[in-house]
């Protein structure tokens, strides 16, 4: 990482260098996220105001016709379960990296919110309040 050739190497013509490696995004860590407008333990020493994770998902037609299949059944329609849970965890994702970019340890105060923007296509929002704390 960072390393640089060996004195006297000489590249081969036409050699481009990989880009630099960037470390995937991370966010804050899922425990120090929540509902409530304080951590127990913790007290709040700055807020960085707030953050969000926003995606927008289509059902696929497939999906659809499966969901519908499982209707007729009654119960619990998994398909759209699972696509519910898995939009909201991208979201969550979203919303945790963008406090880690503005240099947060925490975010208080989170929330969701769905949308359908048209017939089978949804916003599906996590917002909150990045703060960094400390122990109490």
């Amino acid at each position: 990482m960072g390393s640089q050739p060996p004195p006297g190497y000489n590249p081969p013509p036409g050699y481009t260098p990989p880009p630099a490696y960037t470390p995937p995004a991370t966010g804050v860590d899922p425990r120090m996220v929540t509902t409530a407008f304080t951590l127990d333990g913790y007290h709040i020493v700055r807020n960085l105001g707030i953050v969000r994770g926003i995606i927008v998902r289509s059902r696929s037609v497939f999906g659809t016709l499966g969901a519908s299949l499982q209707t007729l059944v009654g119960g619990d329609i998994t398909l759209f379960t699972n696509l519910c849970e898995e939009t909201r965890q991208h979201a969550f994702q979203r919303m945790s990296e963008h406090a880690a970019q503005l240099g947060a340890n925490a975010i208080i105060g989170v929330r969701y919110d769905a949308t359908e923007i048209m017939q089978g296509v949804t916003e599906v929002l996590c917002y909150g309040t990045a703060v960094q704390v400390q122990n109490a």
